[in-house]
């Protein structure tokens, strides 16, 4: 993981759509605060039980060699996404995403850890084109923060066009679908309910 002072995880929104979905609590003291951050922070990196904290789509941790795998996730990383419906060839019926980044901050002020991930081909393709509904230049930004008393999760969507550019007319006609959805905002509801487990009390 990945330690900066002074970093804005949020990649900048040039193109397509965009979700931010933000759960927040307050806390009685700065101490309450904190022993909780660091609850929130471990759920946040425990991908392979988003699941169970979202209640949708399945999320399986995956290492760069496309093993299975039952720990915090890391750079590097695939995760394997399986959503209601049916999913592309190209990843088996499932959608990935790879971790590129893991970074925590610390100013002081505030601290906060996140994940970037972006749609990637499934571990070990041979083609690089993504096995995912959003073409490479989306990126999910997940974040647990703290600022005082306050103590947030977050989902940041960027970027977001539907992958219609794929060697299989079925998968593109599947990703238009989806990403269409997902551009509608229809996709929000998921990531409303995977930061409200990260956030909840029990």
């Amino acid at each position: 993981m990945e330690t900066k002072e002074d970093y804005n995880p949020i990649p900048e929104q040039r193109k397509g759509s965009k979700i931010d979905a933000v759960e927040s609590r307050t806390f009685g003291t700065i101490s309450e605060a904190a022993t909780f951050f660091a609850i929130a922070c471990k759920r946040l990196l425990s991908i392979n039980k988003w699941g169970d904290l979202s209640g949708l789509s399945d999320f399986q941790l995956f290492d760069e060699h496309g093993v299975s795998v039952h720990r915090e996730g890391a750079q590097g990383d695939y995760i394997r996404i399986d959503i209601p419906g049916p999913g592309p060839t190209a990843g088996d019926g499932f959608d990935w995403v790879r971790i590129e980044e893991i970074v925590q901050v610390n100013n002081g002020e505030e601290e906060l850890v996140s994940i970037r991930v972006r749609p990637s081909a499934k571990p070990l393709a041979e083609e690089d084109s993504p096995a995912h509904f959003l073409q490479a230049d989306a990126t999910s930004t997940f974040i647990v923060r703290r600022e005082q008393r306050v103590v947030s999760a977050e989902e940041h969507g960027r970027n977001e066009q539907a992958n219609t550019d794929t060697e299989s007319l079925l998968d593109n006609g599947r990703n238009l679908l989806v990403g269409g959805v997902a551009k509608l905002g229809l996709s929000y509801p998921q990531w409303k309910l995977l930061v409200k487990g990260i956030m909840a009390s029990e």
